[in-house]
């Protein structure tokens, strides 16, 4: 896994003042080292810079990024962030059309591949991936991204120069570009956060290339092309078929993503989702001889201050102890305390570069970076909900028929403690239902399909392209800042297109939410795990962490300079520490209830200080 970045112009000849550009291409890598620490590397040609750190995962000694080859008189180079799962396939048939290679990483097949193939190759891919490749012969530049969105990749436009980076801090760092926020952004700070609308980069002028395309840039001009989206079709399979087509496509794409150079490891909650990829990968390991390594995580004092409720049922401990011993792996147990958490309340908006999911965030951050003590490479049960219908949302009659979206049904907390002028020039719940709305307009519709089943398929829709990209934001960000590479089995496109078009009934057979991923398990997991009702990624109860955030905040709302006081009114703040700790529902998700939002709140206020967020309201 790595970090890519890089810029390219037809108006100038780089090679002409390389003494300017190589810095400026040394300080994009120099700001997501932490993205790639083992190896970085530059290229400058006349109408492009491509940068490149490295987190060696393949091919560690002769995988070095950029990489420059060619196929007769055509020669290209590429920078690649993101692994190819079907990798030894490809190289395969490439062999067999005659490409010869010089090393056995998947980057040289993808820009082979290439240059045999031209850019539809990229179709071929089965993997997580950002891509920039330049074509010398072609003058052109393409900026691809994976199918699902796991890998980013942000790019802007200044003076007919196209800027492009795996992070946010990779752009901000080139010459001339300003943290500039507008209305715009700072309604989807405020109104959407900590999810954002996709393709859009918060930053004034900043985008993201949309999961399933890319951009191609040549004498100046940019456009985008899809390569890949989801189509509804009739499901024809029977239920038996479904279930054993579901039990290949998730067993596959998990032995898929164990190819690593190096050991791999996995997150263990004791659910479903990461327990059946734990099952899979200790028996595929066993069978080398091998031992798998695991992780759970949860927080000090847990066992005294856990409340169980409607979101979070059960504590995972004894879960997991029952996955340990039925798997037979090396595990670690790894716990945050307060301090921890709100130390990394900062480092998770410095790796995410935004206000992000506040101490869900934070602690993912901090046992990231415990793990990445220890391994390279660890495979998730991420987006197993999103996919398979697990959260509440999909299964709520209120959430069902909401005009919004299901996760962020209460909208009053984003609005109750800014200040009057604020809300009168940023129409929040307006930006909010429009997106919403716009989302709802797009999802691919079959024909005949009564109203309910076109209901489920919108939230179902809305699931994949906000609330698993956020997930998959937050697992990129919070691994790779610590140099782990995190892996996501479910979101293989392969599952995904299947899974689309399964109905609700078969999804959620006899009412059993994930009904059917259970029954595609039976074998993989002991049964108490097997029908274990579904509890999220866990969080504090500490009451001493939300004073905490409750002192913090008041220091911030007594400084006249600090950021947050453009923002919010100090009075309602006040008002609002003073309620019960829960305040309701969560604002956001699962998880994000009052806590949470004095959290995002000084995350709001530490990144408008350390990015200098210029205000454009």
């Amino acid at each position: 896994m790595c970090g890519i970045a890089g810029f390219s112009t037809f108006s100038m000849n780089y090679t002409e003042d390389a003494g300017k550009w190589y810095p400026v291409l040394q300080q994009m890598n120099e700001v997501q080292k932490h993205r790639g620490p083992d190896e970085e590397n530059v290229y400058l040609t006349r109408h492009c810079g491509l940068a490149h750190v490295r987190l060696s995962i393949l091919d560690l000694a002769l995988g070095q990024q950029p990489m420059t080859r060619h196929l007769g008189n055509h020669r290209a180079t590429i920078v690649f962030n993101g692994e190819i799962y079907n990798m030894p396939t490809l190289r395969k048939a490439l062999e067999a059309q005659g490409a010869h290679f010089e090393t056995t990483c998947d980057t040289e097949v993808i820009l082979l591949g290439y240059l045999i193939h031209g850019i539809d190759y990229v179709q071929e891919l089965n993997g997580i991936f950002s891509i920039g490749i330049w074509d010398e012969t072609l003058d052109k530049l393409y900026l691809i991204r994976d199918r699902l969105g796991v890998k980013p990749l942000f790019y802007t436009m200044q003076h007919g120069t196209l800027i492009f980076s795996s992070e946010l801090k990779g752009i901000l760092s080139f010459p001339g570009v300003k943290p500039t926020v507008d209305r715009e952004g700072f309604c989807e700070i405020l109104g959407l956060g900590p999810a954002k609308t996709y393709g859009k980069g918060v930053f004034k002028n900043i985008r993201e290339v949309l999961p399933g395309q890319f951009l191609e840039f040549h004498d100046g001009i940019l456009q985008t092309r899809t390569y890949w989206k989801l189509e509804s079709t009739p499901h024809q399979d029977s239920w038996e078929q479904t279930v054993e087509k579901t039990r290949y496509l998730v067993t596959d794409a998990i032995k898929l993503q164990m190819l690593s150079d190096v050991p791999i490891c996995t997150f263990l909650s004791g659910g479903v989702d990461s327990s059946l990829v734990t099952s899979v990968c200790s028996s595929e390991l066993r069978k080398q001889g091998k031992q798998l390594d695991t992780y759970s995580f949860d927080f000090k004092d847990n066992d005294i201050n856990f409340k169980s409720n409607a979101f979070q049922p059960s504590q995972d401990r004894p879960w997991v102890d029952k996955m340990v011993e039925y798997t037979g792996s090396s595990h670690h147990y790894l716990e945050c305390c307060n301090t921890d958490l709100y130390e990394y309340l900062f480092k998770a908006v410095d790796a995410r570069d935004l206000p992000c999911m506040a101490d869900v965030e934070a602690s993912m951050l901090y046992f990231c970076e415990k793990v990445a003590h220890h391994n390279k490479v660890t495979l998730t049960g991420e987006c197993a909900d999103e996919i398979f219908g697990g959260y509440p949302w999909f299964h709520k009659k209120e959430c069902f028929e909401a005009d919004c979206f299901p996760w962020s049904m209460d909208f009053s907390p984003r609005t109750m403690l800014l200040k009057d002028d604020v809300l009168a020039k940023l129409p929040l719940e307006e930006y909010a239902r429009a997106a919403y709305h716009q989302t709802i307009a797009e999802t691919p519709v079959l024909i005949g399909e009564n109203p309910e089943e076109k209901r489920r398929r919108e939230i179902s829709y809305l699931n994949l392209k906000w609330f698993m990209q956020t997930l998959l934001d937050r697992m990129d960000r919070t691994s790779m800042h610590v140099g782990l590479e995190a892996r996501v089995p479910f979101a293989d496109h392969r599952i995904v297109e299947y899974l689309w078009n399964v109905p609700w009934n078969m999804k959620c057979k006899d009412g059993m939410v994930k009904g059917l991923l259970r029954e595609a398990s039976k074998g993989y997991l002991p049964d108490e795990v097997l029908f274990r009702k579904k509890s999220p990624y866990p969080k504090t109860y500490d009451p001493a962490y939300e004073e905490l955030l409750r002192k913090e905040l008041l220091r911030v709302l007594a400084n006249p300079s600090a950021p947050l006081n453009h923002l919010v009114d100090a009075q309602k703040v006040n008002a609002f520490m003073q309620c019960p700790s829960d305040y309701g529902r969560p604002f956001y998700g699962q998880l994000m209830a009052g806590p949470q939002l004095l959290a995002y709140l000084l995350q709001i206020n530490y990144w408008m200080e350390k990015y200098k967020v210029i205000i454009d309201l």
